[in-house]
């Protein structure tokens, strides 16, 4: 709209907010939601020239470029490809908030209140493998994401 007002649609041609679908485990619920891929940051395809450059830098929220304050360094060729794929990507990526290694407590079931540590992760299924100290020993145990909270 702006690129519009401005007569600038000869100069500014694409401006690209790069997302993904990312699956997450919400209270044992997958849910699809749109996350920025560099939060923060948008491409912008353009012929660079002080009219522009001009119009880019004095829009409402831009605070900053990638490269030096008077001109932004443009992306190679490789970069927005690679850039491209992952958005086109229609698999949402699956995500958790849990990682390997991260010691959790047991919140319920058999294992209630025992603590352990993550040794393997299943997004799919909303499993995780933890590793709990019963008589001494580390046990493997398969637990529902809802069923356990970090430390």
């Amino acid at each position: 709209q702006r690129i519009q007002s401005m007569e600038m649609e000869d100069k500014i041609f694409e401006i690209l907010i790069p997302e993904e679908e990312v699956l997450e485990i919400d209270d044992g619920k997958k849910v699809a939601t749109k996350k920025r891929i560099f939060p923060g940051y948008i491409l912008v395809k353009m012929i660079l020239d002080d009219d522009s450059w001009y119009v880019v830098r004095n829009t409402p929220a831009v605070t900053g470029f990638v490269g030096s304050a008077s001109k932004p360094i443009p992306l190679s060729p490789v970069e927005v490809m690679k850039i491209r794929k992952r958005i086109a990507v229609k698999k949402p990526r699956a995500r958790t908030h849990f990682e390997i290694g991260e010691p959790i407590k047991v919140k319920s079931g058999p294992f209630a209140n025992f603590d352990g540590t993550i040794s393997e992760i299943n997004i799919d299924k909303g499993k995780l493998r933890v590793l709990v100290a019963i008589f001494g020993r580390q046990t493997p145990v398969e637990l529902n994401f809802n069923q356990v909270e970090k430390i």
